[in-house]
């Protein structure tokens, strides 16, 4: 009987692993951490901790997924928590990991302020927006990236969405406000 975890496809090697998909968790881990620099040391040390384990994860149905799920759980418990305030990550930080898509200079604005209202979630919320909308996970797969239920995957993305919601609005109120006293 074979383990359906496992895979009789040939394994992949730790190097061309990294060599194909440390752009990728570099960007995936500056979504999460808001900070380039506290980025890279998750992801260090997430690599670090996967190479002597390697011939076991690169058996797996999907090693991605395995390594991806390591950079979470590593950020969840990362000890700088005052890192996790401090939103640092500028487009050009982010654009140096990998090639952007063209963008139009609003949106970038709309993103910094968006970073900036999801730099303010609890670490578990922000953990499942990001693999909810960044990483385009469902909920079972998030549920299984960060060690819970599905039910609760739900409501840290729902709760994620009010307080941001919230957060829009009272923006808006405040810009609408400050039109009135100039008019």
């Amino acid at each position: 009987m074979t383990d359906p975890i496992r895979t009789e496809a040939v394994s992949l090697r730790f190097d061309d692993f990294v060599q194909h998909r440390l752009d990728r968790l570099l960007r995936y881990a500056t979504a999460l951490t808001c900070d380039p620099h506290l980025a890279q040391d998750v992801v260090q040390e997430v690599l670090l901790r996967a190479q002597p384990r390697w011939d076991r994860i690169a058996t797996l149905r999907s090693p991605d997924a395995y390594v991806r799920r390591m950079v979470t759980n590593e950020y969840l418990s990362w000890r700088r928590r005052r890192a996790a305030r401090q939103v640092a990550t500028t487009h050009e930080a982010l654009d140096a990991l990998s090639s952007p898509e063209p963008d139009h200079a609003t949106r970038y604005a709309e993103r910094d302020a968006m970073r900036a209202r999801i730099a303010t979630l609890p670490r578990k919320q922000r953990s499942a927006l990001v693999l909810r909308y960044y990483e385009n996970l469902t909920d079972a797969e998030i549920a299984e990236a960060l060690g819970c239920g599905e039910g609760t995957v739900r409501s840290h993305i729902s709760r994620a969405l009010s307080r941001l919601r919230g957060a829009e609005s009272a923006r808006v109120g405040l810009n609408d406000s400050v039109k009135g006293a100039l008019a």
